[in-house]
């Protein structure tokens, strides 16, 4: 009778969920755990419970959501790379805007879906970055391809997202709620200094409003300092 070759068993992806909210943590761990090559082999609902975990069971993938209590997503992705580099990273959250996704991914994260989008691309996302790929949501990829190609075309050949110390300065000011007068007088420049590096720091990371300033301050924690 002929020898049998050992079959092989079948790799299974593990991932890691990072996501505060319980109901919505669960809905994803089901869907992981539903795939046949997936499994959920830890669960953070926080941000500093999410690097401590990563260290602890070495997942293939970690799935996080942005906005967390301790440590922000951005934040957090930016320590588990340091400290697990061979760990991949999908964000997961309901933001479209190009200022996040670049920040996010210049953090070490390889994948960005959104959380309205249909389940099947989490699954694809996941498996994807595992894979050593990277992936953005198809809802999302027109928009930042657009933002990009346009930045481009602004700024040539410059260092884009680089702010000088004052710019950041200025930028943070505007995130806490000063008006354009009070920031001139606490840095001791003209008003439109102040107006000129605000258009630069928008200009190099793609923001439109103030709004997106100040989700731009959250990523960055200037907001915990208050």
């Amino acid at each position: 009778m002929a020898k049998q070759s050992p079959t092989t068993a079948p790799t299974v992806l593990r991932v890691l969920l990072a996501e505060d909210h319980e109901m919505v943590r669960e809905g994803i761990k089901a869907l992981v755990n539903a795939q046949p090559d997936m499994e959920v082999v830890g669960e953070a609902s926080g941000g500093r419970l999410a690097v401590q975990l990563a260290q602890e069971v070495q997942p293939d993938v970690i799935v996080i959501d942005i906005s967390m209590p301790e440590l922000n997503g951005l934040k957090a992705t930016e320590r588990i790379r340091q400290v697990c580099p061979h760990v991949r990273v999908l964000t997961l959250t309901r933001h479209t805007d190009a200022g996040f996704i670049q920040q996010l991914f210049a953090a070490g994260a390889s994948g960005y879906v959104l959380k309205q989008s249909a389940s099947a691309e989490l699954v694809r996302a996941i498996r994807a970055v595992a894979a050593g790929g990277n992936f953005l949501d198809p809802q999302i990829t027109g928009k930042v391809i657009g933002g990009y190609i346009s930045q481009q075309a602004r700024v040539g050949d410059d260092a884009q997202g680089e702010l000088s110390e004052r710019e950041s300065e200025v930028l943070r000011l505007i995130a806490w709620g000063h008006s354009n007068k009070e920031i001139a007088a606490r840095l001791q420049i003209s008003v439109k200094t102040v107006e000129a590096h605000k258009a630069n720091t928008m200009k190099k990371l793609g923001l439109t409003s103030r709004i997106d300033i100040v989700r731009y301050a959250l990523l960055q924690g200037w907001l915990e300092d208050t």
